[in-house]
């Protein structure tokens, strides 16, 4: 597994001594709803949706012109789909920095065995984890006080320490929402109470920088705004974006696999978190599916 150099910050600006703090170069992120960033709009960003993943991107971003971020979590998907929809286009990505997050729609929505769950995610884990890459999977939150979720409390408890034992099986990492006593906090969450307000978006952030022991800027319980400049901004390190159409079997092999609902990977290739290049299906804004 990669881990944080160790190295004595550079002197010079913040993010100067940020930019040498972690060795990560393309970041690929799988999942469903929680991981696409569902609660967190924001029209600037590509699919209409930031998320703790792209706020994560952004920081990891700071300082490494060649870092690269690929979404490719979809809205809605059971831990089977993520793992049999996504793990094979992210391999062909080959990331040195995968997020996995699975198995809460399975727990809340259906009437799946923990157990078993955690037997299909061992599997999927020790594959990504045979690249070499630093793999983070994510404990789900504690439910327990919430009306109606709380039923599935002792499942998603099950869950949790099966996924700490094929994280030490495949040494990888554990970002851990129950933990995360935050998210007590109901400005945390949207509405819904399924997913989670800008707020909470830069609070999950926030925990996954710091099980990655990466500094960053991000601060409690204050979000932080998306730069000025747009993600349509032409880049010189666009020439990255270019190098990764290298792969355009990636972004049609998705396309394909979700045509069932419509809905496909916001960021499907890897590419500058601020590039100007995004593929083709992107939308900005409100999707025109919802209208």
């Amino acid at each position: 597994m990669n881990t944080p150099c160790a190295d004595t910050p550079a002197q010079g600006s913040p993010a100067d001594s940020r930019a040498h703090l972690h060795p990560w170069s393309r970041y690929v992120a799988l999942g469903d709803s929680f991981t696409e960033g569902d609660g967190d709009p924001e029209p600037r960003s590509p699919g209409g949706l930031r998320g703790w993943a792209d706020r994560v991107a952004e920081e990891l971003s700071t300082g490494h012109e060649d870092f690269a971020y690929a979404n490719l979590a979809v809205r809605g998907r059971l831990l089977h789909q993520i793992l049999d929809e996504q793990v094979g286009p992210a391999l062909a990505l080959r990331p040195d920095l995968i997020t996995l997050n699975a198995g809460g729609n399975d727990l809340i929505f259906g009437r799946s065995d923990p157990d078993k769950l955690a037997d299909r995610m061992d599997a999927g884990v020790e594959l990504l984890a045979s690249t070499g890459a630093t793999v983070v999977l994510f404990a789900g939150p504690d439910w327990g006080a919430t009306p109606l979720l709380g039923r599935v409390r002792g499942k998603v408890a099950i869950f949790n320490e099966n996924l700490r034992t094929i994280a030490a099986r495949h040494d990888a990492l554990v970002a851990d929402l129950w933990a995360l006593r935050e998210l007590t906090h109901p400005l945390i969450w949207d509405p819904d109470r399924l997913h989670f307000s800008p707020l909470g978006q830069q609070t999950i952030a926030i925990m996954v920088l710091e099980t990655l022991n990466v500094p960053h800027t991000l601060e409690p319980m204050v979000p932080k705004d998306l730069p000025e400049r747009s993600w349509r901004e032409p880049r010189a390190d666009d020439v990255i974006w270019a190098r990764e159409h290298l792969f355009p079997w990636v972004l049609q092999r998705l396309i394909l696999r979700n045509s069932d609902d419509g809905w496909h990977a916001k960021r499907p290739l890897p590419g500058p978190v601020f590039g100007a290049g995004m593929p083709p299906g992107t939308f900005i804004g409100n999707d025109p599916r919802n209208q």
